[in-house]
């Protein structure tokens, strides 16, 4: 009979906690678990930061599950230690009344502040009638087209420089989350917490049991 045959075999594996394993298994975890971070919040806080400053991010529509629509915000990137790395959107800015109360109501961002400041200081001396078109194709590559709306001819002096600056500073803060948020998630710390969370365990390879 096969029964006569059988025999139960009894195999013991080592079994690590993230913080047990060597430094090549912990790099082998953190590239698993942060492969789709989510930038979403990220994203929300730019388009209504950007709001306020009076910078407009073009969106895209969502359909969702309820047959609702939702904007998002279309913004990309890629990276940030290659040479390939990259944030990019399109948007329109024109003056916002109030921006820099605003600014200072939402949020203690003193780069947010300055550049509310900034831009409505450039606009006074032109009667707040300055707009952009916005293309950013990189971080620090970023076409700005300012003009007076009601004039698109005439000659706004050094205001252009001031708002195409600012404009880049903008994006720079953007492109600093994304950046100080992957930092983050990438960390020893959150990564063990997210093993802790989880009840993740592994072998020492840093495969998960």
């Amino acid at each position: 009979m096969w029964g006569r045959d059988m025999r139960t075999v009894h195999i013991t594996k080592d079994i690590f906690t993230f913080n047990e394993l060597s430094d090549h298994a912990k790099d082998k975890v953190r590239e698993m678990l942060t492969d789709d971070i989510d930038y979403e919040f990220l994203y929300e806080d730019f388009q209504r930061m950007g709001a306020i400053l009076g910078i407009d991010i073009e969106t895209k529509a969502v359909k969702l599950m309820n047959g609702k629509v939702r904007y998002d915000p279309c913004i990309y990137w890629s990276g940030f230690y290659h040479q390939g790395s990259s944030l990019a959107f399109n948007a329109d800015y024109r003056y916002a009344k109030g921006a820099v109360q605003a600014m200072k109501a939402e949020t203690n961002d003193s780069e947010l502040i300055r550049i509310a400041q900034a831009l409505q200081d450039a606009q006074r001396p032109h009667f707040y009638r300055l707009e952009a078109g916005i293309a950013c194709h990189r971080g620090t590559d970023i076409t700005v087209e300012v003009f007076d709306r009601e004039d698109k001819l005439r000659d706004i002096g050094d205001a252009e420089d001031e708002i195409r600056d600012q404009i880049k500073e903008f994006a720079h803060w953007c492109w600093c989350s994304l950046r100080d948020e992957y930092e983050h998630q990438c960390s020893e710390e959150a990564i063990s917490e997210a093993c802790e969370a989880n009840g993740y365990e592994f072998d020492e390879r840093g495969n998960i049991q």
